[in-house]
């Protein structure tokens, strides 16, 4: 990852878009959840295979810049374009956790996250795998203590703020100090959990915190700020590149209706391709949805180390650690114990 800072104009218009970003996912996350495990009961054991539901696709969608894909497939309509008879649903969840209950539920066909929240559900027994890579990040952990410079710099007072337990900047984490100390908990009692956006405020105006592993935009109005500094990259703590966001799908849209799962396929490959193509039209698309100034957003979707594509990567390197770790207590022996049609 490149550790050039975005020019101040740009900073400037990112903390601008920010402000109304934070408070609408918020708003969003919490009101679409509520309405939907409130208003959506289902009597356990029914799945969306069943005849109601069996030209129907229910899919959760989650803002934040590794998901665009997942907006330009909903805002163009690339499923219907695909297939006119699916019926597609779209929810809003505000995590993983959120989504693992959905699909135990048999409430939500297809979600989408990082790779080890994924790993954490399929370590307790959920019929889902994976079905197709989304996007890959900058993913860092910056720094606004002078004195912490890298991982050997944090004292027992410092703390530092993750997603939530189990999240792939948790795991990124955990990989680092284990590499630099040979103890991957090493750290365990200085982190507190808060959402991105949160967490981003915490930096802001908290004394109290030293640091934050975080995802873009926020990283990069960190990185701006006079004082905050990169002391490690998600592919340092990787020691290689991986996928950032997967989408899982359960078992029953892959086993029971596989033309839908087909259909699905096609219309997020074709929406990664659309960004790839065309950034400054996806801009024009999402900046209304993400309510953020269409120049700045054209400069997330470009920015060094943003990438979209349905490949899979790392998989496999973090479910051994975390087997390795005890952060799940069985690992797959091949990819396709996890990747569907995967061999």
């Amino acid at each position: 990852m490149s550790k050039q800072k975005p020019s101040k104009e740009l900073s400037q218009q990112l903390n601008i878009g920010l402000i109304g970003l934070i408070a609408l996912v918020g708003l969003i996350g919490l009101l679409v959840t509520a309405l939907f495990f409130g208003g959506c009961s289902r009597k356990e054991g029914t799945r969306l295979s069943d005849s109601e539901g069996h030209r129907r696709i229910t899919i959760s969608e989650q803002f934040g810049l590794a998901y665009a894909p997942v907006q330009i497939m909903r805002l163009l309509n690339l499923i219907e374009e695909e297939d006119p008879s699916i019926t597609v649903t779209w929810v809003q969840l505000e995590n993983t956790a959120a989504i693992r209950e959905a699909m135990v539920a048999g409430k939500l066909d297809v979600g989408f996250g990082g790779i080890p929240p994924f790993l954490v559900g399929w370590d307790s027994g959920m019929d889902w795998k994976i079905a197709v890579g989304l996007s890959s990040a900058p993913l860092g952990l910056i720094s606004k203590k002078e004195t912490v410079q890298n991982l050997d710099d944090f004292e027992p007072e410092d703390r530092i703020i993750l997603p939530q337990p189990g999240s792939i900047q948790h795991i990124l984490l955990a990989m680092a100090l284990e590499r630099n100390s040979g103890n991957a908990h090493l750290l365990d009692d200085n982190l507190l959990t808060m959402s991105h956006p949160d967490g981003l405020s915490a930096m802001l105006s908290d004394p109290t915190v030293t640091a934050h592993f975080t995802a873009p935009p926020y990283l990069f109005t960190e990185l701006e700020q006079d004082g905050f500094q990169l002391i490690l990259t998600g592919e340092e703590a990787m020691g290689g590149a991986f996928t950032f966001i997967i989408g899982s799908a359960t078992e029953d849209l892959y086993r029971n209706r596989q033309d839908i799962y087909q259909v699905f396929l096609r219309a997020i490959t074709k929406a990664v391709q659309y960004i790839t193509d065309n950034p400054d039209k996806a801009a024009d698309l999402l900046a209304p949805e993400y309510g953020i100034d269409r120049n700045t957003l054209y400069a997330y979707l470009t920015y060094p180390g943003m990438l979209f594509s349905t490949a899979i990567d790392g998989v496999m390197d973090f479910a051994q650690f975390m087997k390795r770790s005890g952060y799940i207590k069985k690992a797959p022996v091949n990819s396709g114990e996890v990747i569907w049609g995967a061999p």
